[in-house]
């Protein structure tokens, strides 16, 4: 006999232990999902809230990354600190502060771009079942990352200029949460922007409660028009409980993921270590050519010729928006930043509709995942970026073929 007959079939292999609760329980990103629909190339897509692949630039980094590289090749190649490349923390530092928030680099931990900032921050602040309040809509990604720690998100109310600060008292009197999370600049969905009074008045809700306040700035340096907004970092009511984070995807390029950290010495110390169980740092020649291309080239003078090219387009869009969108539509003109919001008329779900625009060969992201509570079917993102105004007033007769003729 052999010894398989003796001892019978081998037995069936026990499943595997299941994935963490977290896991199951947040869902992909459904503007993920979407954007695998646009990546026709005969698509004009609104969807993708991405900088202009056009405007990089690329002779200007490409310099950067070959100076390094002959420079210091052993250094730049080899591990680092997970604090960041001293040179590039000094120059985010230098930048700050000649905008009006006193800096030093020792008050900066690089990240691999801001959303990772974002995952540091709910690691280190974080416990299961605690409460952050968020505006609403909100950034759709913050929402994951805190779906992710376990968290409990509740919205506040905004409107046209934001979150709104009797409600954010009441909300924060009544749920008692840890973090308020917001993007204050040219906010991503709605483009929205909150004004001084405002910021003081959530700064002093912050200070009185004794929460922490999340600024999120990736677009706070695309500007077009208006008057530039102090951050929320930067006012005396609440500047030892903010943590202020940005980003070089919007100014410099997406592709090197890099991205900064401004927190109190305790929190962000905090954030360190989390950065060391994630990936030890970031990338030391990615870093090194960012610290040169600020050091050798003139971003002020590069993000003055990206601004020009966004103001047209976003013009291009917010013009042409009326003859698009059915009659009661509604929709805002950002001073900044990549992203117009917009409604329609009551009755319309833009979720339903997006499949047959993207037949039709044009693209947007409809609202509703980016609201933390009760979402508005009738609401849509549209960026402005990555199409000539051309291409945009194309765009808006196919999307007005879909809009105008559905219901």
């Amino acid at each position: 006999m052999t010894p398989s007959t003796l001892t019978g079939p081998a037995p069936a292999a026990a499943p595997a232990p299941p994935l963490a609760a977290r896991a199951a329980s947040v869902g992909a990103s459904p503007v993920r999902e979407i954007l695998a629909l646009t990546e026709r190339p005969e698509v004009i897509s609104f969807a993708g809230g991405l900088p202009a692949p056009e405007l990089f630039d690329a002779d200007g980094i490409r310099a950067a990354y070959d100076r390094v590289l002959a420079g210091e090749p052993h250094r730049v190649l080899q591990y680092s600190t997970t604090e960041g490349d001293p040179a590039l923390r000094n120059a985010v530092a230098e930048r700050l502060t000649g905008r009006g928030l006193a800096t030093g680099p020792d008050a900066l931990l690089v990240t691999t771009g801001s959303q990772q900032g974002l995952t540091l921050l709910a690691t280190a602040l974080l416990e299961p079942g605690d409460t952050v309040v968020v505006e609403n809509p909100t950034y759709l990604a913050a929402l994951q990352c805190f779906g992710f720690a376990g968290a409990r998100v509740v919205p506040v109310p905004s409107d046209e200029d934001g979150i709104d600060p009797e409600a954010l008292a009441e909300v924060v009197e009544r749920e008692r949460p840890k973090l308020l999370y917001l993007v204050p600049t040219f906010q991503n969905p709605t483009g929205r922007t909150l004004p001084l009074a405002r910021r003081q008045a959530v700064a002093e809700v912050a200070a009185r409660h004794g929460l922490w306040m999340l600024e999120d700035d990736p677009y706070g340096e695309l500007r077009f028009e208006g008057e530039h907004q102090p951050w929320l970092s930067s006012l005396p009511q609440a500047a030892d409980r903010t943590v202020l984070l940005g980003s070089f995807s919007k100014v410099m390029a997406p592709g090197m993921r890099l991205g900064w950290l401004r927190a109190p010495a305790a929190l962000r110390r905090a954030c360190v270590i989390a950065k060391q169980s994630l990936d030890l740092h970031c990338s030391t020649v990615d870093q090194a050519a960012a610290a040169r291309y600020l050091a050798d080239s003139d971003l002020d003078a590069h993000l003055a010729r990206v601004r020009d090219a966004y103001r047209a387009r976003r013009d291009a869009l917010v013009d042409g928006l009326a003859a698009a969108l059915p009659d009661g539509s509604t929709w805002n003109r950002p001073e900044g930043g990549m992203f117009v919001w917009a409604r329609l008329p009551e009755g319309y779900d833009a979720t339903a509709l997006l499949r047959e625009a993207v037949a039709r060969d044009v693209a947007y992201v409809p609202g509703a995942p980016f609201f933390a509570g009760t979402p508005d079917p009738a609401t849509l993102r549209m960026s402005f970026t990555t199409h000539t105004p051309e291409e945009i007033r194309e765009g808006l007769r196919r999307l007005a073929g879909v809009l105008r003729t559905s219901r």
